[in-house]
């Protein structure tokens, strides 16, 4: 164990040493009093003059000790307090002005503190115009995250993810690799991707690579930017369906073309062979060939009704039919045909359809136009009735249903809005779909009935989430490369996740286990909000009344919780390679590897106790509560004592530590370690 740095030694060290000589003084006065009362035997005041001489040393130094307490050592260990609030977060409230004999410096405290302000608001007000730039760009950036369908990777030169948009999230999921600062390659390991990466062109131009991701295929577009510092922008498109479908379809066409090309051979063959015959001799041979003709014909036919439905199958699974809510759509639908004065009122239950919004647009919007022009009507029902793996979507009107020659003739008319002007009834065909009219049964109604394919997907879409904080941070660029050394890395750019723990008890090594997992990351010294990794687990044995009273988890809340061995595991792609943060680390580290786990957490760690008592060693109170009030940090309400807001507290307990750490030129991840390891004590692994 290291040995503890040179400082100030503790307020307790200073109380012993001054109770132990106040004592020794008092207990020698009266010893030496004794002596010389049994051996002059004074009377009267001549006694009292004794022993008040005598223990006038000891008590001197009793009330010169205490009174150096009260009016000099206590105030400045307020002092050291408020300098240390202050260096931490220079906004933090102000405290009570310094008492005793340093009365005199609280004027001057608060001069220096407002100069310190001052300056800082001027500093503040000089950057406020390029400020206002580029938070601007910055909004409009993140709003164009935010609407971006298209999966969006941003990564630096060492492959670190500076930017990722929603629609990305959406595709990974909560893949552990997704995150800021988070390598590319924890995220999408194939090596074909970072062979291409390593192969891009400087020049901006795109390259494209098929890159498995768990069960589904990505086809990533590759670009490096231009003029950056070695940036690469992915796009990634989840072409699962379509290649499954090209590989059944192309499977299937290729089948087909041989058959294809034998009743093609073998019916020229008999027709030319019917051509020379003559006369009358040859029947029998050319009953024969006019066999043959019918059984190639037959066979010819059958193919090319295959190859009609695999070309169907083509169009109906192509990737453009997305999922759709019916109500959004009769909500385009109806905003679209208020110009023209038609009103659509959608009836019924909701549900959920497959099909391609622009082009079902165009046709729900002329088929209404026909049925305007038609029945004289400008007011109609829209319902999407649920089929057999079909949904139905029905425009009702009053009066007679349609003929089937009206909408024969309806289907052949070209949309012209639409690429490559389809006919209505081609859409419909690349839709799986047909429209057909139906009288209801009260006669009084009729229906244009289209079905389309249903999803298995049951309930309105969600609510939309607010946007998250943090999406991107081009800072990440100018970090240190991942592979430098660690010892000599600064500490702003340490990716760091801070993590607290919350077991059955305080026992660990008698059989107290995990019941919960906190922690936040810290990128670029910026606490992501979102990036959070909060579970319950199951310990396997039920929660003592008197843990509850701490944590407020009962046996009912980890019931159904996975336990410790799936956790763990997931926890430590989490943090990937990330420095580890706590308050009182030993004992976190002490419930994260229990020996039955297999999961090790050998990357360094950090502990908000340590650091707290390496910097101030004179100080008393390191834990969790008191150094939140020193510095000015809150809990929110009733997320004391939960795992992820100690967390929380800890990573905000870190970012306030880093500017002091900086002051005392502690700058590195190795100088920090050996001031933490200057600090521990043995009874750090047990404390609570």
């Amino acid at each position: 164990m290291s040995t503890r740095r040179g400082g100030p030694p503790r307020r307790q060290t200073l109380v012993g040493l001054w109770l132990l000589l106040s004592g020794v003084s008092l207990l020698g006065g009266a010893l030496f009093a004794l002596w010389l009362d049994g051996l002059l035997e004074p009377r009267g005041p001549a006694r009292w003059a004794l022993w008040l001489g005598s223990l006038s040393g000891g008590g001197t130094i009793l009330l010169v000790g205490w009174l150096l307490e009260q009016r000099l050592f206590a105030p400045l260990r307020h002092l050291q307090a408020q300098l240390a609030r202050l260096v931490a977060n220079p906004d933090a409230r102000d405290d009570s002005p310094p008492k005793g004999w340093l009365q005199g410096l609280g004027p001057d405290l608060v001069r220096i503190r407002e100069a310190w302000r001052d300056d800082r608001t001027r500093l503040a007000t000089a950057r406020t115009e390029g400020a206002r730039s580029a938070a601007r760009i910055r909004q409009e950036l993140e709003a164009l995250l935010q609407v971006l369908d298209t999966p969006l990777l941003l990564c630096d030169r060492h492959r670190r993810l500076l930017l990722f948009n929603p629609a990305a999230e959406s595709l990974f999921g909560d893949a552990p690799g997704l995150g800021l600062g988070k390598r590319l390659e924890a995220l999408l390991p194939a090596a074909s991707l970072h062979d291409a990466l390593r192969q891009l062109p400087e020049d901006g131009s795109p390259r494209e690579v098929l890159v498995p991701c768990g069960e589904h295929w990505l086809r990533a577009a590759l670009r490096r930017i231009p003029d950056s510092q070695g940036e690469t922008l992915l796009t990634l498109v989840d072409a699962t369906a379509a290649w499954t479908t090209e590989l059944s379809a192309g499977a299937t066409l290729t089948g087909l073309l041989p058959a294809l090309r034998r009743h093609g051979a073998g019916l020229t063959s008999a027709a030319d062979a019917l051509s020379h015959l003559s006369g009358t001799d040859n029947d029998e041979l050319r009953r024969r060939l006019a066999h043959v003709v019918e059984e190639e014909g037959r066979g010819l036919a059958e193919r090319l009704e295959r190859l009609g439905e695999t070309l169907d199958a083509l169009q109906h699974q192509a990737e453009r039919l997305t999922p759709l809510w019916s109500n959004d759509l009769w909500a385009a639908l109806a905003e679209r045909l208020s110009a023209g004065g038609l009103q659509l009122t959608p009836v019924g239950m909701p549900a959920w359809l497959k099909g391609d919004a622009p082009a079902l647009l165009e046709v729900l919007a002329r088929l209404l136009e026909r049925l305007a022009a038609h029945t004289g009507a400008d007011q109609f029902d829209a319902e999407a009735c649920l089929g057999n793996k079909r949904v139905y979507l029905d425009l009702c009107w009053q009066g007679a249903p349609l003929s089937e020659g009206d909408l024969s003739a309806w289907r052949g008319e070209r949309l012209e809005a639409l690429p490559l002007a389809p006919t209505l009834g081609e859409v419909l065909r690349q839709h799986a779909s047909d429209a057909w009219g139906l009288a209801d049964v009260d006669g009084h109604q009729a229906r244009l009935r289209l079905p389309l394919p249903a999803l298995e997907r049951v309930g309105a879409p969600g609510p939309r989430t607010s946007p998250r904080p943090e999406f991107h941070d081009f800072g990440i660029a100018e970090l240190p490369p991942p592979d430098a050394e660690l010892a000599a890395r600064p500490l702003r750019a340490l990716e760091v996740v801070a993590c607290d723990t919350e077991t059955t008890g305080l026992e660990l090594r008698r059989g107290d286990r995990l019941i919960s997992i906190g922690a936040c990351r810290i990128v670029n010294t910026r606490l992501l909000a979102s990036e959070t990794f909060d579970l319950r687990v199951d310990p396997g044995r039920s929660i003592p009344p008197s843990s509850t009273a701490i944590h407020g988890l009962t046996d009912a809340d980890v019931a159904g919780a996975p336990p410790a061995s799936v956790v763990l595991p997931r926890f430590r792609d989490y943090l990937g390679d990330a420095m580890l943060l706590a308050h009182n680390a030993a004992f976190d580290l002490l419930a994260l590897q229990p020996l039955d786990s297999g999961v090790r957490f050998d990357m360094p760690v950090l502990d908000t106790l340590l650091i707290s008592r390496g910097l101030d060693p004179s100080l008393d109170g390191h834990d969790l509560d008191s150094l939140a009030e020193r510095y000015g940090l809150r809990f929110p309400p009733g997320s004391r004592h939960t795992a992820l807001g100690d967390a929380r507290v800890t990573a905000e307990l870190w970012l306030a530590l880093l500017p002091r750490l900086e002051a005392r030129g502690i700058a590195t991840l190795g100088e920090l370690l050996a001031l933490q390891a200057s600090a521990f004590d043995r009874e750090d692994a047990s404390a609570s």
